[in-house]
């Protein structure tokens, strides 16, 4: 391939007969025809530098070489260095979070709010926990469908509710349980299903809610107390409680019936009650008169006889006529109506003239 007399000739020099055809020729202009230089040509022109590739002192990529390439390939490392440990060292931690620390996948350090330092990654890693937001989880989960929930009196009601949590302890709750919202929302599940099945329906629909919520909330604390997941419950709110919605309408027919036997039953306890307390009121003013009768029997009975005649007689028309003795009165009176008696006597009499005609 050196030789002069090779087609493709020498190494670039010599006459025009004997240069190669694909060089670029001395005023730097490509022959017409000649293909354009590839990247690869142009990476090696660039590698061997200005002097070519037989020069000395030229670095790869026209860097300096010797030392210093060498200084400035150790400065390149000290930042990079820098930067990583900088970067992965140095922690901000917010007002409102926790960062739990672990060295080598073991648990070493909580730290506070602020700038806190650490081994570099992947020594050490930062978990930044959030501690003060209150976080809620609903039920149903899933918007409109139903919450169906058995009592103790074996009914079944529409409950929908919400629960209200934070975390207090950043290191169990990164450690002693998995999945933290799926575990506060299955011991919220279990303890409402659990509290429910100890009241009846009344309860659960009128005025036992605020009561529910209460010993749920203490039995969600108890649990997650016992699994050491960190968490605070801050309370239980209950919201629907309802019967089924296909059974919602035979549901309020039951409930008006049973609030009309109800209101039935108080109309009669209270005519029982003016009853009895006529009856007690009679009793008290027969003793009375008892009482009156032994201290003056004679007096007594006179005085309820014409007690007696003053009721019968006060409501009959009557004529009294005084006259002296061995005097016959001559009296005409006009034919005047006589006013009927009240109903109750009216019966008293028919049913006291049918006695005496038997």
């Amino acid at each position: 391939m050196s030789d002069k007399n090779s087609p493709w000739g020498g190494g670039g020099g010599g006459d025009d007969g004997n240069r190669n055809p694909w060089a670029v020729p001395p005023g730097g202009r490509p022959r017409p025809g000649a293909p354009k230089p590839t990247a690869l040509d142009e990476f090696l022109r660039r590698a061997r530098g200005p002097q070519g590739p037989g020069g000395g002192g030229g670095g790869f990529g026209g860097l300096p070489g010797g030392a210093q390439a060498r200084n400035l390939w150790l400065a390149g490392i000290a930042l990079v260095v820098v930067l990583w440990m900088g970067l992965t060292s140095i922690h901000v931690i917010g007002p409102q979070q926790r960062g739990v620390v672990t060295v080598l996948g073991r648990y070493a350090d909580t730290l506070p709010s602020g700038i806190g330092v650490t081994w570099p990654a992947p020594f050490a890693a930062v978990q930044k926990i959030d501690v003060e937001s209150v976080r809620t989880i609903g039920f149903p989960g899933n918007g409109g469908s139903e919450n169906l929930v058995l009592t103790g009196d074996q009914n079944i009601v529409d409950l929908s509710y919400t629960v209200s949590w934070n975390v207090t302890n950043p290191q169990d709750y990164v450690f002693e349980i998995k999945d933290p919202e799926e575990t506060v929302r299955a011991v919220a599940e279990a303890s409402m299903r659990a509290v429910m099945a100890t009241v009846t329906l009344d309860q659960a629909i009128a005025g036992g809610k605020a009561a529910i919520a209460a010993r749920t909330q203490q039995l969600m604390q108890s649990l997650l107390n016992q699994y050491h997941a960190g968490i605070q419950v801050q309370g239980v709110d209950i919201g629907r409680v309802d019967p089924p919605s296909k059974v919602r309408d035979a549901f309020k027919e039951v409930s008006a019936a049973q609030q009309e036997a109800q209101s039935n039953m108080n109309n009669a306890r209270g005519y029982a009650q003016q009853v009895i307390a006529r009856a007690e009121g009679a009793a008290r003013e027969f003793d009375l008169a008892y009482e009156q009768y032994r201290l003056a029997p004679e007096v007594t009975r006179r005085r309820m006889y014409y007690e007696t005649l003053e009721q019968v007689l006060g409501r009959a028309d009557k004529t009294v006529v005084g006259t002296p003795q061995g005097v016959q009165p001559y009296l005409p009176l006009p034919v005047t109506p006589r006013t009927p008696p009240p109903a109750d006597e009216a019966t008293v009499t028919s049913s006291a003239r049918a006695g005496g005609g038997q």
